[in-house]
């Protein structure tokens, strides 16, 4: 019986060998573990539409939830009526796929480190950094009342990284 099961794996070991590397190539595509070890420092001027200082209208700490998470969290709004997100001082680590989003705060996904089911959020656009100060647009129509919180996000792996609640200036 063993020699019988030795034989059968020297006459298939090619197609196994084959099915392996397969294997090994998917779960590389799937999970791109060389995104996690890269650092990217970003510091961002705060962008201005002219010689007066754009006025903040919220601001929020940012919160670790399934990966630590600092800084501060601002929308401003400037004088030709423009709004961003502004994050400084800002830190987190490194994942593939992350997100910055604005969220509801009373969202209950938000109080786990993982999302089961949909989050209502907008989104403003890929992580631009894991490090330092940024910027990120916001729609014209996003309702600042209603989506109150600032969310780091990883979207592969639905991971909450951090969370700021955004409180009026």
């Amino acid at each position: 019986m063993v020699a019988h099961i030795g034989s059968w794996l020297l006459r298939w070991k090619w197609v196994i060998v084959a099915f392996g590397f397969l294997a090994l190539i998917g779960a590389w595509w799937v999970f791109r573990p060389e995104k996690l070890w890269i650092n990217q420092k970003v510091n961002e001027p705060a962008p201005f539409a002219s010689s007066t200082d754009p006025q903040p209208l919220y601001t929020g700490r940012l919160e670790g939830k399934a990966h630590q998470t600092s800084g501060r969290a601002t929308i401003y709004k400037t004088a030709d009526g423009k709004q961003y997100l502004r994050l400084t001082d800002f830190s987190t680590s490194n994942g593939p796929d992350v997100h910055v989003l604005l969220a509801q705060s009373d969202d209950e996904n938000l109080k786990q480190e993982i999302v089961k089911g949909q989050l209502d959020s907008v989104e403003l656009g890929p992580l631009k950094g894991n490090q330092g100060d940024q910027n990120y647009d916001l729609p014209v129509t996003v309702d600042l009342q209603k989506y109150n919180a600032a969310v780091i996000y990883c979207e592969r792996f639905h991971a909450v990284f951090g969370v700021a609640k955004l409180e009026q200036f």
